[in-house]
């Protein structure tokens, strides 16, 4: 019963990228409901226990969202799920792509507690002069297979840092995997080195990934005050904080060591790669490069929802 629950969870699920914590926008009722139509009965005090087993907790209301329309975020959960469903369906790969919170790498206090005779000393600050660098993870996580790729950056989180990422994933793993695959799915947010009005990211997703690799490339972006709803928070980001909980970050390579380390009752594991390369902002296509993309607007919220195609 519990993997049937976690079925009809899967796409309506958002969580805490640091504490795991998860929820849900379905009732108690409406879950029942679902189970009935495929002959389960139970009740909705029975469907309540087992979601706090799978780390579901009841939630309130908070106010922090500023604007923007409740009926457009619907609607857009709606058609990344019939995407998602749809590309899973076939075969194609989909995968949910984000920048992780930045971590101080040196002996400073990270969050969190283990199991020790005498507490781990760290610095009483935390001064970016004292450290050894910057670590920045961009994860994806590849949907159907429940695999994580981490790619550790040391300078800034860019949409070329965002792309390199996407196009490393897909020569270690991604074809090999898919090797029928002619398109793609991403799953991103709103913001970030591949926010949705970022004309590099779309620009760089065309001439280093799309036309190197001959894929389409649909991207469907969350809605803003969304972004916990974006599968690889919950799935991969997450576990990766209840790993590292209460540990130092003192060293790249221990980074990558607790990153590769981190599993999940659901069978997730990670891959992670250290990115030494420097990546400097303000970096923008021409007026004449963005010409030549071949990126077509989907009817539905164009602004968040596009494919780019290659051109061969």
């Amino acid at each position: 019963m519990i993997q049937a629950i976690e079925n009809l969870m899967a796409h309506d699920t958002a969580g805490d990228p640091i504490s795991g914590l998860k929820w849900t926008r379905k009732t108690l009722k409406k879950i029942c409901r679902e189970l009935l139509a495929v002959n389960i009965r139970v009740s909705k005090n029975t469907v309540a226990r087992l979601l706090k087993q799978l780390g579901y907790s009841l939630r309130v209301n908070h106010k922090k969202l500023s604007s923007g329309s409740r009926h457009h975020r619907d609607r857009q959960f709606c058609y990344i799920k019939r995407l998602q469903h749809a590309f899973e369906g076939d075969g194609m790969p989909v995968i949910s792509v984000d920048t992780k919170k930045k971590e101080l790498v040196g002996q400073f206090k990270n969050p969190g507690a283990v199991w020790a005779k005498t507490p781990t000393l760290v610095k009483d600050h935390d001064f970016r002069s004292e450290s050894v660098g910057m670590a920045v993870p961009y994860g994806v996580l590849d949907l159907p297979a429940n695999r994580g790729h981490v790619f550790v950056g040391i300078s800034h989180d860019t949409p070329t840092f965002a792309v390199d990422a996407l196009v490393q994933w897909w020569k270690r793993e991604g074809r090999l995997r898919y090797p029928q695959a002619n398109q793609l799915l991403i799953l991103a947010d709103t913001g970030g080195s591949n926010g949705s009005r970022l004309r590099a990211w779309k620009y760089l997703l065309q001439t280093k990934f799309s036309n190197h690799f001959a894929l389409a490339v649909t991207v469907c972006h969350y809605p803003p005050g969304t972004s916990k709803w974006n599968p690889i928070e919950h799935r991969l980001f997450s576990e990766i904080s209840k790993n590292w909980a209460g540990e130092p970050l003192d060293s790249y390579q221990k980074i990558l060591r607790f990153i590769r380390s981190t599993k999940s009752q659901t069978g997730l594991s990670v891959t992670a790669h250290l990115d030494r390369r420097q990546y400097p902002t303000g970096i923008e296509p021409t007026p004449e490069q963005l010409q030549a993309l071949r990126l077509k607007p989907h009817d539905v919220l164009p602004k968040w929802n596009y494919t780019i195609s290659p051109n061969l």
